[in-house]
């Protein structure tokens, strides 16, 4: 990622913010499983513990983009995690898509093509640790 991107993922995360997490994370999730139905069996805590995971995961990550050498290793770790609740890499792309429409929906007019594009290469990023993490 550039400096520019990470500067546009941090900002845009900032606006979001201040929205309603769980309302965040309803919106992902809803979006997700219409998409992916088969997927919400993966999940066995609540739906308002899992929302609350999601956007503390994304805001770790977001605020340690700067440092993506120390970052890469907790992904990694994560993606092992979730590849026990059952995760496999054909997720990511579902997962991702969730991810931008769900970001696209919160920022509204302040979705521009660079902040999508910057989102997506932060997306990239972390789903291809992750994949890369659990081939052995």
């Amino acid at each position: 990622m550039s400096n520019e991107q990470i500067r546009l993922v941090k900002n845009s995360w900032r606006y979001l913010q201040g929205i309603d997490p769980y309302l965040l994370g309803d919106v992902f999730y809803s979006f997700l499983f219409l998409e992916e139905p088969s997927l919400e069996r993966l999940f066995k805590s609540s739906i308002i513990e899992q929302q609350k995971k999601l956007i503390d995961m994304l805001s770790y990550i977001v605020m340690r983009l700067d440092n993506l050498d120390i970052l890469t290793k907790e992904i990694q770790e994560l993606a092992i995690r979730h590849e026990e609740y059952g995760t496999k890499p054909k997720h990511y792309e579902s997962v991702g898509k969730a991810l931008l429409w769900t970001l696209r929906k919160g920022l509204g007019k302040d979705w521009t093509y660079d902040t999508e594009e910057a989102w997506k290469s932060c997306y990239d990023i972390i789903s291809n640790t992750m994949i890369s993490a659990t081939k052995n």
